[in-house]
């Protein structure tokens, strides 16, 4: 077991001032494999300090010299690919194939992207007689999650890096080990005492320091709905700029004229992805009531198809989900589901055969109606809820009648006729047929999701402000 002792301020690997940890558990055996420190409210508000005090010379370096750093940390993310896999794989139980490409493999793109973005950008632009600019909105409290903790962090520190902007992070308490070796490979690229700092704490102890404190400018969070809200009310005491990417419960609408077996099928993928714990994941599969009775067989075979085992074994297409808490809540969510009369297709509340130690559920299907508590609530497991609709209003109704809208998805052979339902749908973003993930276009939600938006140059220009300098006319 590795023990961590000290957070990471100003430049230098600091000591904790508490002896108090996190325990860090192997979500395939329960074992806890580490422990890191419990930050403290001083502790945050130095690492604020130092961000605000590196801050003015920081955002005065030029844009290559900036990009130039951020290049060394893509390289440090590949030579320790593998390393952070595995790391990866073990806090949250993404099967280690899927960690390597998805949770490593993102953010090495999104880093490298980050300075692809900033290298390009037009920071300047004549507007009549005025000159307008692009300016690093200053320090940028982050505050992230542990379904997809790397990738998340990337996409917060790494365009806020490169726009300019100083950081203090604080990373989930449950998969916190990733962002300690990231920060590991930042400090070898050199970037200035003060630039990036980390402390590992809870929110009520750390993350609200970041979100109330007067010298932070922005904090930019990602997870649950409620811990949202606290971070908007305490930002709002200092009307600092608030990015929010919250919760979800995304629709997949399958309209009458798609292929049915392609379109359950993706709709499970889409569902089950990360065991479920992914806050766009489809969990709602649409279906016409003429079609339910074709799709619920669909969706039972799929399902029974994704393999679930250890997150380290090369096999498992579906790993363990975080921790005990969270297993213990899909499971009481599918309990009361059976008890509000769903119908059960495949999986169950029941520990999977064979895997009673880890946290494991089984892959779920359920049948459900519009008013039912799965029809509703994120449950962040590998649960699909099906819902038949009579006519498209209904379906565009039963994807919208949610206080979510952050993904969703609609099949049908017109594309046209798809995209046409996608515009009628109150959410950040839809795809068509299936269509992969664009790590260019912007991410982020409507409603109670969230607001800001994350990748390529829209999530960079959340960490800039507008300035107009507006110069004398000439005479003519």
């Amino acid at each position: 077991m590795k023990a961590y002792t000290q957070h990471y301020i100003n430049g230098q690997w600091v000591n904790a001032q508490s002896a108090a940890v996190f325990e860090v558990h192997d979500s395939t055996t329960e074992a806890v494999f580490a422990t890191v420190p419990q930050g403290t409210r001083a502790e945050a508000e130095q690492a604020v300090l130092a961000a605000r005090k590196a801050f003015e010379s920081w955002s005065q370096l030029p844009v290559e010299t900036r990009c130039a750093y951020i290049d060394k940390v893509v390289e440090g993310l590949k030579a320790r690919t593998d390393e952070m896999a595995q790391t990866i794989a073990r806090e949250v139980g993404m099967p280690i194939k899927l960690a390597k490409m998805i949770q490593v493999g993102g953010p090495v793109f999104n880093w490298g992207n980050a300075a692809k973005v900033a290298r390009r950008f037009e920071w300047e632009k004549k507007v009549g007689h005025s000159l307008v600019v692009r300016e690093p909105i200053g320090v940028v409290g982050c505050i992230t999650p542990w379904n997809f903790p790397l990738n998340q962090i990337t996409l917060k520190v790494a365009p806020a890096l490169a726009a300019g902007c100083t950081v203090v992070l604080k990373p989930s308490e449950i998969a916190p080990l990733n962002a300690l070796i990231l920060a590991e490979i930042i400090h070898e690229a050199g970037f200035p005492p003060g630039v990036f700092n980390l402390v590992n704490g809870t929110g009520p102890e750390v993350g609200e320091v970041l979100a109330s404190h007067p010298e932070v400018d922005m904090v930019s969070f990602t997870g649950s709905t409620r811990a949202g809200r606290r971070v908007g009310e305490l930002a709002a005491q200092t009307i600092k700029r608030v990015a929010l990417e919250l919760g979800g419960k995304s629709a997949s609408v399958i309209l009458p004229d798609a292929d049915l077996e392609a379109a359950v099928k993706g709709t499970v993928s889409a569902c089950l992805l990360n065991s479920g714990q992914t806050c766009s994941a489809h969990t709602r599969m649409l279906v016409h009531v003429s079609q339910l009775d074709q799709a619920k067989p669909l969706a039972r075979a799929a399902i029974l198809k994704m393999t679930l085992g250890p997150s380290l074994e090369e096999g498992s297409r579906l790993g363990p989900l975080v921790s005990a808490a969270q297993r213990d809540r899909v499971q009481q969510l599918i309990t009361q589901g059976l008890a509000e009369g769903a119908e059960l297709v495949v999986g169950g509340p029941q520990t999977p055969e064979g895997l009673s130690q880890g946290y494991f559920v089984q892959p779920t299907a359920l049948v459900v109606q519009r008013h039912h508590t799965l029809a509703r609530e994120e449950i962040f497991g590998p649960v699909l809820v099906i819902l038949a609709y009579a006519n498209e209003d209904e379906a565009v109704a039963i994807a919208n009648e949610t206080v979510y809208g952050l993904g969703g998805g609609v099949w049908s052979q017109d594309e046209a006729h798809a995209m046409a339902v996608a515009r009628r749908m109150r959410t950040g973003q839809v795809d068509i047929n299936g269509a992969p993930f664009n790590g260019n276009a912007p991410f982020g939600g409507y409603k109670q999701s969230g607001n800001g938006r994350e990748n390529g140059v829209y999530g960079f220009e959340e960490f800039l402000e507008y300035k107009a300098m507006q110069l004398k006319p000439s005479e003519t």
